[in-house]
């Protein structure tokens, strides 16, 4: 393929959001090596392969869901600083499988623990993407009471992202009108609208988070995450998953 034949991606920059869960892969808690490889295998692909700049905001529910503690009897806020750290443990591992793949990379964490990562700064997480890094935000917004969603939705406006592709797990592969796993009959749908999602109620991410790119005008891709090589084709602008966008 000669350059002026190289496929061209429909955006430069994107975050990219894996749920905790999708890391586990089978088991539903802590770390799978191979879905670990996978992941990090896809992001190198648009990364190298595309050229595409790509941030990553990890997701921390493989090691805790905030709420659950907090529903056991825990303070809210502990519970979610722990949910944090969770975060901090998956953008680690990932690191550390990109970088054995030859993928320089840069943690950057909302919570300063300078010995592990860096500081979250706007600035310095755009000029490691202009080098060809990857960076891996973690520890969400560094606040309680706000997902990782939200996060993702914040990060992705801030670095100036043209998309925030939300990875799941479990098989479900878009947003659907009723949960696919335990209604049969659950209709997909290819592309819908940030307020039909917010009116529908369709848990494709959190209020706050849909709101937010609907106001920074930010398209959401959900995608099975567990797809060999799902991310390059939605980079490319193959009809995969669910795009929430203006319609």
């Amino acid at each position: 393929m000669t350059h002026t034949d190289a496929p061209t991606p429909r955006w430069r920059r994107v975050v990219f959001k894996p749920s905790g869960e999708a890391l586990a892969g089978p088991s539903g808690t802590g770390i799978d090596p191979a879905t670990l490889a996978h992941t990090a295998q896809s992001i190198i692909e648009i990364r190298q392969g595309l050229d595409v700049d790509v941030a990553v905001v990890v997701g921390g529910g493989n090691f805790w869901r905030g709420r659950e503690g907090e529903l056991s009897g825990m303070d809210a806020t502990q519970s979610d600083h722990i949910g944090m750290l969770g975060t901090v443990m998956n953008a680690l591992a990932l690191q550390d499988a990109l970088e054995r793949l030859g993928q320089p990379t840069r943690v950057q964490s909302a919570i300063e623990m300078p010995r592990i990562a860096e500081p979250y700064i706007r600035r310095r997480a755009v000029r490691h993407l202009e080098k060809g890094r990857v960076v891996i935000f973690a520890a969400g917004t560094g606040n309680p009471f706000f997902t990782t969603d939200t996060a993702a939705a914040l990060r992705a406006a801030e670095i100036d992202a043209e998309a925030l592709l939300k990875g799941t797990h479990s098989g479900v592969d878009g947003v659907y009108d009723a949960d696919p796993r335990t209604t049969p009959s659950a209709v997909k749908y290819d592309e819908i609208g940030y307020m039909e999602v917010m009116t529908k109620d369709l848990k494709v991410m959190d209020a706050t988070a849909i709101a937010f790119c609907r106001d920074n005008k930010i398209p959401i891709v959900v995608f099975d995450m567990s797809r060999s090589g799902s991310l390059r084709d939605i980079v490319l602008g193959g009809r995969v998953g669910t795009i929430v966008h203006d319609v």
